[in-house]
């Protein structure tokens, strides 16, 4: 009902603007017979319009071109049989000279069809092309959010697969460290599983969610860097500079761990000294800035980690071009990881589900 309510409207506004430029031409002429005729004969049009355009949506010329342009021509002998008849049933012909109304008879039904057939042509052939083109907008569109749908998903998927790299990653990391302890300091290999379980908890309590608060996020950064300070002592070193106002912006959640891991694998654990680790967040034009610094000293293992290449991924599919990510090796021997992302706050965000023992 949609598509007929449109093409009436169309057509007998289209009629309307015709019996008035026949008015312009013919001030002789009367006016309301003009538009009753006019408003009819578009009427049929309109009519025979919908049912056009569905014959082309579902076979259109680009397939089986040739076969399907004959058709389309043939198909104006049917377009106008029914246009004559739709007009010659809803109103006498109409005779322009006289300007009067004839009696229906076969041979002004002729005329309707027949005498009028160049016309109708065009009509026709305007209805075809405008429908084509319809149709080929309509497909572009619907393929296009097809193509954005499917990259959506696609990222999704990619993101679920980072986040779920990063998981194994530290939890082994960990394991490892803790396996070292076990003969040496069991009661300290005992805390440490301990503290792990509680920062496990805090992981899997996120989810599936993409976005946490900072003081989320810094909670298991924290809950990290305790268990590391069980391992190393007084070698790690940890300085924070939190602003206030930073607590609450929105981040991707697990984005700190793996660079603070990645600081301390590669930066201090390798220093026989240890070293010290810096948090810096603060919101700076509309944008939370992220930094982590940390001494480099000693040999540090081979590779960066998996904290780096991952950070720099997903941010690319959460932020596309609006979030930056560095790291580079300062000369006075300091690392420095800087993120810059979108600041904005999830006013209506709620906490996780805490995950009971």
């Amino acid at each position: 009902m949609r598509d007929y309510a449109l093409s009436i409207a169309f057509w007998e506004l289209a009629a309307l603007v015709v019996a008035l430029r026949v008015k312009w031409v013919e001030p002789s002429a009367h006016y309301t017979d003009l538009l009753l005729v006019y408003s009819v004969r578009h009427l049929c049009v309109a009519l025979l319009t919908p049912p056009l355009f569905y014959l082309v949506n579902r076979w259109p010329i680009t397939e089986a071109p040739l076969r399907r342009a004959t058709l389309y021509a043939l198909g104006i002998a049917p377009f106008s049989v029914a246009f004559g008849v739709m007009r010659w049933l809803m109103l006498p012909t109409f005779d322009e000279i006289t300007g009067s109304f004839r009696p229906r008879t076969l041979m002004s039904l002729e005329d309707l069809t027949v005498g009028a057939l160049a016309d109708l042509m065009l009509v026709y052939v305007g209805i075809i092309g405008v429908a084509h083109a319809y149709a080929y907008f309509v497909r572009g569109r619907r393929l296009e959010i097809e193509r954005l749908q499917l990259r959506q998903s696609l990222a999704q998927s990619e993101l679920q697969a980072l986040r779920a790299q990063l998981r194994p990653h530290f939890l082994f990391n960990t394991l490892q460290g803790i396996s070292a302890l076990i003969d040496a300091d069991p009661p300290l290999a005992q805390r440490m599983l301990e503290a792990l379980a509680s920062l496990l908890r805090k992981v899997l309590a996120f989810g599936s969610t993409d976005l946490i608060p900072l003081r989320q996020e810094l909670a298991v950064v924290d809950a990290y860097l305790s268990l590391e300070q069980m391992r190393m002592g007084r070698r790690l070193q940890v300085r924070r500079q939190i602003s206030p106002e930073a607590q609450n912006e929105q981040v991707p959640q697990l984005l700190l761990q793996p660079l603070v891991e990645n600081a301390i694998v590669h930066g201090i654990a390798c220093a026989p000294a240890g070293g010290w680790l810096e948090l810096q967040a603060q919101v700076e034009q509309a944008r939370l800035v992220l930094v982590i610094r940390n001494s480099v000293g000693g040999q540090p293992q081979p590779g960066s980690g998996v904290g780096i290449d991952n950070t720099r991924a997903r941010l690319r599919y959460l932020y596309r071009d609006d979030a930056s990510f560095s790291f580079t090796i300062l000369p006075e021997g300091v690392a420095e990881a800087r993120l810059s992302l979108p600041a904005f706050i999830a006013a209506m965000a709620q906490p996780p589900l805490a995950v009971t023992e």
